[in-house]
């Protein structure tokens, strides 16, 4: 149940959030940022040390969600996290929305003083309950009471000696302590399972997505959503294709994309109108002459989607492929980079296991300058996709690491120029010098040991593993499918099983 299922980064990458299958989130927060606080000016004047690799430490945990059973439809509904975003902050609190299969959470995380009253003038070791205190010398039962609840009794005599001094009690603080509290609940909008969620630039606002269906959802309202998209056709025999993926674009808030299982992207312009059934860019590769089999449509479906910080490109990941697109070029996409292109003979035996459907995420860096995404035995890829770069890395999320010899990446021929081998080689391996592992984070919540992926992945007979083209023995019974990418800074948050890693470059 402590399996990562999803990880991400908050707008400004001092916070890192991680959700499993138990439905439990788990925030880190970054911590050398917060040891040297000063004007830039000043931490020059003093020569501080410049520390360049981040820090997390583990700063607090709670449960999301639990399991349900909807009773109309006699369906489980188990608490795994799905999806977890960022919301914008405010008081210093932390807000993020976290969901499941059916429903999505708001949650508010601040720091709650715990406090004390203190100093009080009654002793508490002559206080029996609510009665009056010992050895008072009033009688109960000699009062006579009006009936507006007065008394007409004047012997309010007190112990032997009285009270020394009158004391106001005083409140003081014992511990700090962060509380997570559930703002809100959005449920009953989805017929199917919620595959995506994402946060609008106007803070306002943010989507839901299922397979067929994207709802519009205003953060203060939790009973009422909008659906902009519905392909949902009126004979479900007629149904060819279903949304995977869908994000709101970084900047302008009336745009957002969704992916579908034919390989295709779809912009829309929500300005255009309120059932947002047609699009206003529609992204997809040609299919190539005689290259159509019965895996095409499986290995086609893109399993992510993600904008650039900029808003210009998209990233796309489908099952053997990572694919860069330009909003401003919907021809093709700009850039291809192979991820498991040795696979495609095995796509049977993947098929028979079931591995031919896992659904691996792709993220971009802050710059824009590489994407990465995950693949099996704990790896992850890493390719440089500025103008002219053949960045190509391969690295396993272990503790100790070992480098692989990267694959070539693959391009289309409308790529532009680059520089000579030698200089690509050189840059290629200057960074892979550079990148190493820091701050391995041990999800342990329980004694669940660190175990691979459940056994029904594993189809009878087949072959569970696989050579790529420099004899690297792969395992698909383990496999990397949650990554983020820091938002300004070459470090990578990785989920391997039931750890975190963290590598920065």
């Amino acid at each position: 149940v402590d399996i990562i299922s999803a990880i991400e980064f908050n707008r400004t990458g001092d916070h890192l959030a991680t959700g499993d299958r138990g439905g439990r989130v788990v925030l880190f927060e970054r911590t050398d940022t917060q040891d040297h606080v000063g004007h830039r000016r000043d931490l020059e004047k003093m020569d501080y040390p410049i520390n360049r690799h981040p820090l997390f430490r583990y700063k607090t945990e709670f449960q999301s969600h639990e399991p349900e059973f909807d009773y109309l439809k006699s369906l489980e509904i188990e608490e795994k996290i799905n999806k977890i975003r960022w919301c914008q902050s405010a008081y210093g609190a932390l807000s993020l929305l976290s969901t499941n299969d059916k429903t999505i959470k708001f949650w508010k995380v601040q720091e709650k003083q715990v406090k004390k009253v203190c100093d009080l003038n009654v002793d508490s070791t002559k206080a029996m309950g609510n009665d009056p205190i010992v050895g008072s010398s009033i009688s109960t039962s000699s009062k006579q009471y009006m009936a507006n609840g007065g008394c007409t009794s004047n012997d309010f005599s007190l112990l032997s000696g009285g009270l020394p001094s009158l004391r106001l009690p005083m409140v003081t603080t014992l511990e700090t302590n962060l509380m997570a509290r559930c703002r809100r609940i959005y449920s009953h909008a989805h017929d199917y399972h919620i595959n995506s969620i994402s946060n609008n630039s106007d803070g306002e606002t943010f989507i839901s997505a299922d397979d067929l269906r994207i709802n519009l959802w205003n953060l203060e309202i939790s009973n009422q959503s909008f659906n902009i998209v519905d392909v949902k056709p009126a004979n479900m025999e007629d149904l060819t294709e279903v949304i995977t993926s869908a994000e709101f674009h970084p900047i302008h808030c009336n745009m957002l994309a969704y992916s579908s299982s034919k390989g295709s992207i779809r912009l829309i312009d929500m300005r255009q109108s309120a059932l947002c059934d047609t699009h206003s860019k529609l992204f997809e590769e040609q299919e190539a002459p005689g290259s159509r089999s019965f895996f095409t449509d499986i290995i086609a479906s893109i399993s992510d989607i993600k904008f650039a910080k900029d808003g210009r490109h998209i990233l796309s990941r489908d099952y053997l492929t990572l694919k860069l697109w330009d909003i401003n070029m919907d021809s093709g996409p700009v850039a291809t980079f192979q991820v498991h292109e040795y696979l495609r003979p095995k796509l049977c035996d993947l098929y028979e296991n079931d591995s031919i459907f896992d659904k691996f995420e792709c993220c971009l860096s802050g710059d824009g300058l590489r994407v990465a995404t995950g693949s099996y035995s704990n790896l992850f890829r890493v390719f440089g996709c500025s103008e002219g770069s053949k960045e190509a890395t391969t690295l396993e999320a272990n503790k100790n690491p070992m480098r692989r010899q990267g694959l070539t990446a693959s391009r289309p021929s409308r790529s532009l120029g680059s520089p000579s081998a030698v200089v690509r080689r050189g840059m290629r391996f200057t960074f892979l010098a550079r990148l190493h592992p820091m701050a391995i984070l041990e999800l342990c919540f329980t004694s669940f040991s660190a175990i691979h992926i459940s056994s029904h992945f594993l189809g009878k007979g087949a072959d569970n593993s696989a050579v790529d083209a420099n004899g690297n023995t792969f395992d698909f019974t383990t496999k990397l499918l949650h990554l983020a990418w820091h938002p300004t800074e070459n470090s990578i948050a990785c989920a391997a099983s039931n750890s975190l890693y963290m590598y920065y470059a």
